[in-house]
């Protein structure tokens, strides 16, 4: 089960925002693309923070309540971010999102480089395809 890894059931293609992006973008990103979170990148493709939907919620209530100017992206992202790396395990990392709160991690290379982002949904189908392949090898094997 260990073999199941991070690179296998990734996101190839995930949605990203930048540090001088403007709250109102990255809520009309969030709309377009229903996704819950993202990462921050620099123009390297370096991830330098996070942001999540409720964040960009949080400050969009508070530009509404108070009539002030929306922030950018770098005035409210997570500068630590949790990460995951290819080669780990999808065991691994469903269990540390049972324990922690984000549903999505970015996925980096060794030099911090944004390859992709996995979701709780993600580690889930990859769950459940190994569960169904094993099932179905049990009763080819239990038929012999």
């Amino acid at each position: 089960m260990e073999s199941l890894k991070i690179h296998a059931y990734m996101n190839q293609y995930p949605v990203t925002f930048t540090e001088n992006m403007s709250v109102e973008e990255a809520a009309l990103r969030f709309l377009k693309t229903k996704q819950l979170g993202g990462p921050v990148i620099d123009k390297n493709y370096k991830v330098v923070g996070f942001i999540s939907e409720a964040d960009v919620l949080k400050k969009m209530l508070e530009t509404l309540y108070f009539n002030e100017h929306v922030a950018n992206i770098k005035d409210i992202m997570h500068k630590e971010v949790l990460s995951v790396k290819p080669y780990d395990s999808i065991i691994g990392l469903g269990q540390t999102m049972i324990k922690n709160k984000p549903k999505l991690y970015p996925v980096i290379d060794d030099d911090g480089n944004l390859l992709g982002t996995i979701s709780r949904n993600e580690v889930l189908q990859a769950c459940y395809k190994y569960a169904k392949t094993r099932t179905l090898i049990e009763k080819s094997h239990a038929a012999v």
